[in-house]
């Protein structure tokens, strides 16, 4: 899919009280997830978080050709290293979908989405990324599928399968556009960026742009779920992040 514009983004447009609110509430919900649960660790298809390899090599931003030129086998690498919390706030939904939607407008792309899933707090540590990877595919392959307890075969730990869900506003549908949202003030952490791979026919040393556009507090990058993304390590400090994906029906 041939796109005008990759991504679209908002330069600080969340209030510092709005960017403070959450900070405090994506906090509290990740400290009480570590308490009940003994860690908030996010996990990946796959089983390609930290935990789950804890003797592998991190992947970090690099590709699989770059692992693969060090001697590295992508295989034996975890992909992501961060803690998150879920929240369905409402008034949290009232700030950031409307700017969804004037993205979605204003980039040309005009989406048929319909629904909007649970936002992700992610927490990146000293030492956090998250790997080369998209949010969803682009056909029929990639709907979500209805998950039956008893049924749907489990991952290990008991976790539903990402491609499943027990929502039944998500059964048949795909992530059409993601959406970052940085909560962190730029100069209390260092690395942690947001970076896009293009695609390898893109002009020479234009396929890998890096988003320094976004790091600005209260400021929001939306773009198609299929765009292959991964946020670099975070090398002093904590990145604090906001995530949200929109659905609808298969592209025809």
């Amino acid at each position: 899919m041939l796109l005008k514009h990759n991504y679209w983004y908002f330069i600080s447009d969340l209030s510092d009280e709005f960017c403070d609110s959450l900070l405090a509430l994506g906090k509290n919900k990740i400290e009480q997830i570590t308490h009940e649960k003994g860690s908030a660790e996010a996990w990946t298809w796959g089983g390609g978080e930290k935990s789950a390899k804890p003797n592998a090599d991190p992947q970090t931003d690099k590709t699989r050709a770059e692992l693969a030129e060090e001697g590295i086998d992508p295989e034996k690498t975890f992909v992501r290293d961060s803690e998150v919390a879920w929240l369905d706030d409402q008034w949290i939904y009232d700030e950031i979908t409307p700017l969804v939607e004037l993205a979605n407008y204003n980039a040309g792309w005009n989406f048929d989405i319909d629904f909007y899933e649970s936002f992700q707090f992610t927490k990146y540590n000293p030492g956090g990324f998250y790997g080369w990877h998209r949010d969803g595919n682009s056909d029929h392959a990639g709907k979500f599928k209805r998950f039956v307890p008893g049924i749907t075969q489990e991952k290990d730990g008991g976790k539903i399968p990402s491609d499943h869900t027990m929502n039944p506003d998500m059964v048949g549908k795909i992530r059409k556009l993601s959406v970052t949202i940085n909560i962190s003030e730029p100069d209390t952490y260092k690395g942690g960026d947001l970076k896009f791979d293009f695609g390898e026919h893109t002009d020479s040393g234009k396929r890998f742009h890096t988003c320094e556009e976004i790091r600005p507090r209260g400021s929001v990058i939306v773009f198609p779920s299929f765009m292959p993304h991964c946020v670099t390590p975070v090398t002093e400090g904590t990145r604090y992040s906001l995530v949200l994906w929109s659905l609808g029906r298969p592209f025809k």
